[in-house]
């Protein structure tokens, strides 16, 4: 079983995230009045629920409290080919109207890393590294 097939994002409104995610590159065939957004990408599928219907969706009955504004715990990440690429992509999300949390630098692991919220919150780092491998898939090898 060692796979994650979907990463679902509870977003306020789909058409405003689905929007975000258009504009800096995220593939989809959905409408703005789609009720369940998947993008197309290379790998692991990225997934846009409206929060409410997705607290419904784990317990009708007993839905779990949805977090207010905030660090969730959680990040995502984009893994770049280039320093330039990580430039592009933060200054790509910006213009769209992410909010960069950390503008790129070189970090302690010895790559070169930024991070950006999107609209509804959630934190996604953008980075790379020398060291790093892709696949054909343009997925991060990790040996």
């Amino acid at each position: 079983m060692n796979r994650i097939n979907l990463i679902c994002l509870g977003v306020k409104s789909i058409p405003n995230a689905l929007e975000f995610y258009k504009n800096i590159g995220f593939e989809t065939s959905a409408t703005m009045d789609a009720p369940v957004v998947f993008f197309n990408n290379r790998g692991t599928k990225l997934e846009l629920f409206q929060i409410e219907a997705l607290a419904k969706d784990i317990n009708e009955a007993d839905p779990p409290k949805i977090a207010s504004d905030g660090f969730r715990g959680m990040t995502l990440a984009i893994n770049m080919k280039s320093k330039q690429e990580v430039d592009d992509f933060i200054q790509l999300v910006e213009q769209h109207g992410g909010k960069i949390a950390k503008t790129p630098e070189t970090v302690f692991w010895g790559g070169y890393s930024g991070y950006f919220i999107d609209p509804d919150g959630y934190y996604w780092e953008v980075a790379f590294s020398d060291e790093w491998k892709f696949d054909d898939q343009d997925m991060l090898v990790i040996e």
